[in-house]
């Protein structure tokens, strides 16, 4: 199990292919991505037991489901470091018959992928499904799920958030990434959320908060969250990150939802994001 430190420098690695990827082929989204990189890197390299040896039934193992399936180059980049492919097929991201599609995709049957995602609104359905066949086949293990805010807006979340609450299932752990930010805007006057906490407990959720974007917080979060499951309530993290966190010219702007940096702009980015694992 890495080290707070380890896990650190492995976050970084992880900006550096985020911002390469995009910047390679000029599309992607770098911002969400950016900003939940140490979500993923304490989830995949701490948290999860997870078997990089994949099998798509996950018995035995800890799932993981991206709904907000735009940010995939920090999913690809969290895959491949953990060791669900070579490393090296990151440089093939969102070309011509490449496993890495723009939004992840069942049929490339790229090991680590579950559920083709990218229309938003539904992992929480589908994260729902799998924590509740878990409990059909006494599986232990729990279910992990990621959403974005923005992607709250979606109404089908709502119904999914009711019905884990009222059939217990307790074996999911579902972190809101709030940045506070989606493609048209800031969440505030696009749809105002008002208070996550309140939605969440007001449909029999344990909600707790966690600093996305400090390493310490995400790896005791996630522990706390562990020992809280079983207990008879979904739970909820609410993770608040800035968006295109590590890159300072991206922090905290709607614009680096779907922009992807140029040359200059990419170098910008590198000079800030040390080099830990070797580039791909």
């Amino acid at each position: 199990m890495a080290s707070v430190q380890e896990l650190q420098g492995i976050a970084s690695q992880v900006r550096r292919d985020i911002v390469r990827m995009v910047h390679a082929v000029q599309s992607g989204h770098p911002g969400g991505s950016l900003g939940c990189a140490d979500y993923f890197t304490a989830l995949f390299f701490h948290t999860m037991k997870h078997d990089t040896d994949f099998s798509m039934d996950g018995k035995g193992e800890d799932l993981f489901f991206l709904s907000n399936g735009h940010i995939s180059p920090v999913y690809y980049s969290a895959l491949a470091r953990s060791g669900y492919f070579e490393v090296k097929e990151l440089a093939s991201f969102r070309k011509i018959n490449s496993r890495l599609q723009g939004h992840p995709t069942t049929h490339e049957h790229l090991p680590g992928i579950r559920i083709a995602s990218g229309s938003l609104g539904q992992g929480m359905s589908v994260a729902i499904g799998a924590a509740l066949s878990k409990k059909l086949n006494n599986d232990n293990h729990l279910v992990f799920s990621l959403h974005g805010d923005g992607e709250l807006d979606e109404g089908q979340n709502w119904e999914a958030i009711m019905f884990a609450a009222h059939h217990k299932v307790d074996n999911l752990i579902a972190t809101v990434d709030v940045n506070g930010q989606q493609i048209d805007g800031p969440t505030k006057k696009v749809m105002g959320l008002d208070s996550l906490r309140e939605k969440f407990e007001a449909f029999h959720w344990t909600v707790i908060e966690m600093d996305g974007n400090d390493m310490d917080d995400v790896v005791k979060t996630f522990d706390k969250a562990k020992s809280l499951s079983g207990q008879g309530k979904p739970i909820c993290i609410l993770m608040k990150t800035e968006m295109g966190k590590g890159v300072d010219f991206m922090e905290g702007s709607h614009e680096w939802h779907g922009i992807a940096p140029n040359d200059e702009q990419l170098a910008k980015a590198l000079i800030q994001l040390p080099e830990t694992l070797g580039d791909y």
